[in-house]
């Protein structure tokens, strides 16, 4: 009875957090836990004339075509690459450019800055790789002759038609939209650092580099071990808008990730049933992986998520 009572009395002098918290909770149960129902198809000849119900039931076929399909397997190889090169690349980026930010002495500049980097997050993939084929058009675009003049390219070479150079820009592209927004995290968790840490280490005549090394990276070693752990388990998951619009005729085999995969054999070609089983097998290997990395960081460093 205590325990409850205790309950309902924190329940109640946090009503007003938890009423803010309330539309947000709303939209995850409406728009991610309802929707779970579906994954049923996934095991069924789904038509949206029968429904859930009255659909035949297939078991396991779809996995079992799914599995032997050599696309399937293509699509799943280069999600993990292209992934697994935005992990190496990207993940580091963010951490980087708030350490460097953290240090800049002019404010207004750091402002600006800030400002800069946080921009790209805001535009929308469509306005992105839109730039992108103006930029490197091989007759008219700036950064494409800028490539010829250093000899770093050809003349004739077509950047966005070059499935060799496919994946490089997926990463540089990730990490310029995304690394500003990022960043915000790793800002904050700095700004909880204790101010006379530093002031200890000056006195002691640690330089900059050896405070950023002996307290800013130690104090930001549980954040860091976090967002890696979520990272981990969404290899699997890449970023469906940019796969999708950067692929083309010449790219569209370096493009074919699972999600790409999915849209176009559950919608366009119809098979809805096959769709939802490339999606259900893309959470389950996703469980698979942040679980696996949050059991092996809570053996090695004692931080996890659970």
């Amino acid at each position: 009875m205590n325990s409850q009572r205790t309950l309902s009395k924190r329940l109640w002098l946090q009503r007003y957090l938890l009423i803010l918290t309330l539309p947000a909770v709303l939209w995850m149960v409406i728009f991610n836990y309802i929707p779970m129902y579906g994954v049923i198809i996934a095991f069924q000849e789904y038509t949206p004339f029968k429904g859930f119900i009255h659909s035949p039931w297939l078991g396991f076929d779809n996995f079992k075509e799914l599995f032997a399909d050599p696309t399937f397997r293509e699509s799943l190889t280069n999600t993990f690459k292209i992934s697994i090169a935005k992990l190496v690349f990207g993940f580091p980026a963010p951490i980087i450019l708030s350490l460097l930010l953290n240090e800049l002495a002019f404010k207004r500049f750091k402002r600006i800055v800030q400002s800069l980097t946080y921009l790209p997050y805001f535009v929308s993939w469509v306005l992105v790789v839109g730039f992108m084929y103006t930029l490197l058009d091989p007759e008219t675009g700036v950064v494409s002759k800028l490539l010829v003049k250093l000899g770093i390219i050809g003349s004739d070479v077509m950047l966005m038609g070059d499935a060799h150079s496919f994946l490089s820009l997926v990463v540089i592209t990730e990490i310029w939209k995304n690394v500003g927004w990022n960043s915000i995290i790793y800002l904050a968790a700095i700004a909880g650092i204790d101010p006379q840490l530093y002031e200890a280490a000056v006195v002691d005549g640690a330089s900059r580099f050896r405070r950023v090394w002996h307290i800013t990276l130690p104090s930001l070693k549980p954040t860091i071990i976090i967002l890696l752990i979520l990272s981990i388990g969404g290899l699997v998951n890449s970023n469906f808008d940019q796969m999708f619009l950067m692929q083309n005729s010449m790219t569209q085999d370096a493009a074919n990730v699972l999600a790409v995969y999915s849209y176009k054999m559950g919608l366009v070609s119809g098979r809805f049933s096959y769709g939802t089983a490339i999606g259900l097998f893309q959470s389950l290997v996703a469980f698979v992986l942040m679980y696996a990395a949050n059991y092996s960081s809570r053996k090695l460093t004692k931080e996890s998520l659970f």
